[in-house]
């Protein structure tokens, strides 16, 4: 068979790596790809959002089955336009993409079919957000209504912070469209994770559950971001949440899809947190989450591609995980998520464990005899697979620990949390 990844990221250099493995596959294609990407895809030209040639190249080539990586094509309908044409591809319709592309739709939804969430109130005014922020105070969560690239979201810690979030969205619109209107939320205190899910329409197969850290700095200090690190397993978190979480909030959510004709088909990823109030829904991708793929997918011992194929036609897919452990520290451009460089030349990096591998995210290969260098503010990602989240810890960061180039940084404390409960 021969498969289209579509996007350019370390999700998607994740997704062209299993793919690979798969014993169903002859060649990877990847569109646009990136730099890291060609060691293990053949690398299409074409942007993401070009729907006609990405469509064109999938019928010259005869690829059997096209995989989204990020969400902009998805809120745009690329699966809606493949399908139109007979092409078969894995991913939501844009009617059922909207579970990401708008907040407002989530929030209403979760509320209309009770699935637990943070308490809320949308605005387009800038005074009347305002005034509803002075009413309730801080701590409150501010969020753009669509796509950010997962920097739509502002945890303000005080009123201010959040009348600044207000005033750079709603009237500098920093995120253009995307925050003409906002979300406001109370703000949850608990112990956050990812559980993402193969879905099609009411038939939920879950993941397992991972751990990403979107702030910045260690400790979770600075900004958020597209996420900086993430592990599997969550120690903290017992399976018997995990089964409860699916129960109570993936198979409702995709029941309610399926009531509001918006059949989804693809990866439901459900951003949670653990609340003294039982387990809430802090956001909904409608895709593969990014760090976190990296590491869930080096647990996935079932072929890849016979698993969508299988979802696909409604076969039920035999989920195998292997009880191992992964943790992903991403590498980022200094000055991430802010501004910052670009064409930074990359530490030669030879990995010669089998147990660390490396997910390219901004990177470009301008020559073939190298070097790599960065086009973006996360460069990638490096995980070490172990029996033990310690033994990963010791293993990516004796890894990470010889780059040491000035224009790069990485979190120290990637699966902190996980090891305080391991030595607990």
């Amino acid at each position: 068979m021969k498969i289209l990844v579509v996007g350019s990221g370390g999700r998607e250099h994740a997704l062209c790596k299993k793919v690979k493995e798969s014993r169903l596959v002859s060649k990877v294609y990847c569109a646009p790809g990136n730099g890291g990407i060609s060691t293990d895809a053949i690398l299409v030209p074409v942007q993401e959002t070009d729907f006609i040639s990405l469509i064109q190249f999938a019928k010259e080539e005869k690829i059997d089955l096209t995989i989204v990586g990020p969400e902009v094509p998805l809120a745009a309908g690329i699966v809606d336009e493949f399908e139109a044409e007979g092409l078969r591809i894995f991913g939501p319709r844009k009617n059922a993409a909207i579970l990401e592309g708008s907040k407002t739709f989530a929030k209403d939804l979760m509320k209309k079919y009770k699935i637990p969430t943070a308490k809320y109130e949308t605005f387009t005014s800038y005074e009347d957000a305002k005034a509803y922020v002075h009413e309730n105070g801080a701590p409150i969560v501010i969020k753009a209504d669509g796509l950010a690239a997962g920097k739509g979201v502002v945890v303000a810690m005080t009123v201010d912070e959040a009348v600044q979030a207000l005033e750079e969205m709603l009237i500098d619109s920093k995120f253009g469209d995307s925050s003409s209107k906002v979300v406001i939320e109370e703000y949850l205190d608990g112990e956050e994770y990812s559980l993402m899910a193969f879905v099609n329409g009411e038939a939920v197969y879950p993941m397992v559950i991972a751990q990403d850290h979107k702030r910045a700095f260690d400790g979770d200090q600075g900004p958020n971001t597209g996420g900086m690190g993430a592990y599997t397993p969550v120690p903290h978190i017992s399976s018997i949440e995990v089964e409860e979480a699916v129960e109570k909030i993936l198979v409702p959510t995709a029941k309610a899809m399926v009531q509001e004709n918006r059949h989804f088909t693809g990866i439901l990823y459900a951003g949670l947190i653990r609340t003294n109030k039982g387990t809430k829904v802090i956001e909904f991708n409608t895709r593969f989450g990014d760090p976190e793929t990296q590491v869930v997918l080096e647990r996935l011992e079932t072929d890849f591609v016979q698993l969508l194929l299988d979802l696909l036609d409604e076969t039920d897919p035999h989920l195998v995980w292997s009880n191992t452990a992964v943790v992903g520290v991403v590498l980022a451009a200094k000055g991430y998520p802010a501004k910052y460089k670009t064409r930074v030349p990359l530490p030669e990096m030879i990995i010669e464990d089998p147990n660390v591998s490396l997910y390219h995210a901004g990177t470009s290969l301008p020559s073939s005899e190298g070097p790599y260098y960065s086009n973006g503010g996360r460069v990638l990602l490096m995980s070490a697979k172990a029996d033990s989240i310690p033994a990963a810890v010791k293993q990516v960061y004796a890894e990470m620990s010889k780059i040491t180039e000035d224009e790069f940084f990485y979190r120290k404390d990637i699966a902190d949390k996980a090891l305080v409960k391991v030595d607990g």
